[in-house]
């Protein structure tokens, strides 16, 4: 495995497989990596004759500078995760070489990026493209690959991709769970034991919900949800919504769609963390 800081360095090692017709896959991350991002990384080994990680903490899409600083990173046991999965290249810039000068780009797709986390983050999914983007520029992969737990950010890319004409394949992947249910998250490293332990409702909530819902509406489904998680000591519910899984708008009834998906973002603990999951009710 090679370890490259700079995007010359990384295209000319690139630049014969292509030639050679070599498939590429890509797996853009943040680095703090995990389970979740191991099965992206394996999927990618399996299905490409190269695979690509980047190891990245993208400025742009923070619009919070204390979460940005307090973002972890851990390049070097990164590396190491990276090395036993067996993947080619880790792509690990600087800010300055991923932004030698001001990104001024805009993207927007309404209304798939001005709800949930577009409505609450703004800029964010701005920032998430123009790094996506300059990643598919810089690796031309043929395949890239994405943790379904960041959904509505997939929906995001897949507009991106489309509106830009980028010939690759997205590949989303199903959220990997800890063996209590939380999602995996780089966050959860900001978490104590005792937090951690609370986060688990979250996970809990949306999947007593499942049930619940095939015997009540959508509005006494998303209370269930929201009630309980609120009423949990060291969680507060920054929004619950249950929407169609290709608009991603609010859905008033279970017939309204045959693909619904409720996304949700809880705050834990007394910093506090901010932390996301999603589960599918039709689709």
């Amino acid at each position: 495995m090679i370890v490259f800081n700079t995007t010359k360095a990384l295209q000319s090692a690139l630049q014969p497989l292509r030639a050679e017709g070599k498939t590429i896959g890509l797996v853009p991350t943040m680095g703090a990596l995990h389970a979740g991002h191991a099965s992206l990384v394996k999927r990618s080994v399996e299905e490409n004759d190269c695979t690509v990680v980047s190891v990245f903490v993208n400025p742009t899409q923070f619009n919070d500078p204390t979460d940005l600083q307090n973002y972890p990173r851990t390049l070097e046991a990164d590396c190491q995760l990276l090395e036993s999965l067996h993947a080619d290249f880790v792509f690990a810039p600087t800010v300055e070489e991923a932004y030698p000068e001001p990104d001024t780009r805009q993207f927007s797709y309404p209304p798939i990026d001005t709800v949930m986390e577009g409505a609450r983050r703004p800029g964010h999914f701005n920032g998430v493209c123009q790094i996506v983007s300059k990643l598919f520029m810089w690796v031309q992969p043929t395949r890239a690959y994405f943790g379904e737990k960041d959904f509505q950010q997939i929906a995001v890319i897949r507009a991106m991709v489309s509106d830009q004409g980028f010939n690759l394949e997205l590949r989303p992947c199903p959220i990997v769970r800890e063996e209590s249910g939380l999602a995996l998250s780089s966050r959860n490293a900001l978490l104590t034991e005792a937090e951690r332990n609370t986060a688990v409702c979250i996970s809990q909530a949306l999947k007593t919900s499942v049930e619940y819902a095939k015997n009540h509406t959508v509005a006494e489904t998303h209370d269930l949800v929201v009630g309980a998680l609120n009423a949990t000591a060291g969680l507060e519910v920054e929004y619950f919504e249950i929407v169609d899984g290709i608009s991603l708008q609010p859905v008033a009834s279970w017939e309204a769609s045959d693909y619904i998906v409720g996304c949700i973002t809880v705050y834990c603990g007394q910093r506090p963390v901010r932390l996301i999951d999603n589960i599918k009710y039709k689709g």
